[in-house]
């Protein structure tokens, strides 16, 4: 099985001086390599093409065979590392804490820390206002971009 700590050296060699993040590498006991990848602009079909020759250059197939795959995560993939939440700042998240609860608002103010949300809650009766809730990452089991059709 290949090594994740090669595969994320070499991204990292490929995307060295770009604005590309690495979101996650996971290596299947078949030897499916996955890497995702993204930047706060977003990331290219021609970036991911790119990281994806890099690796297969410096991987040797006789030795050992894989399949390889390199593409951003999905629109509905939960955040796995920071960069993701500072791309999103300003978009409308789903939180939902290690305790279960659910949270819907805006994304803002990320520090290496946390994060805060602004969001609705409801106040003596039917009365709805804005809070910020403040989250430290620790506190929070998966944080999502929430999608609405116009």
């Amino acid at each position: 099985m290949t090594d994740k700590a090669e595969i994320e050296r070499l991204v990292k060699e490929a995307t060295e001086g770009s604005a590309i993040f690495l979101v996650g590498i996971r290596v299947s006991t078949s030897n499916r390599i996955t890497v995702l990848a993204d930047s706060k602009t977003g990331i290219t079909i021609d970036e991911c093409a790119a990281i994806h020759r890099h690796i297969e250059k410096n991987l040797d197939r006789e030795r050992e065979d894989y399949e390889l795959q390199v593409s951003s995560p999905g629109l509905d993939m939960p955040f796995v590392v920071v960069e993701q939440y500072h791309k999103n700042e300003g978009r409308k998240v789903e939180v939902v804490s290690t305790e279960g609860e659910r949270f819907t608002g805006l994304l803002k103010n990320v520090t290496p820390g946390g994060f805060e949300l602004e969001t609705e809650v409801k106040v003596k009766g039917k009365a709805r206002e804005l809070k910020e809730l403040s989250f430290n990452f620790d506190q929070v089991k998966s944080t999502r971009v929430v999608f609405t059709l116009k």
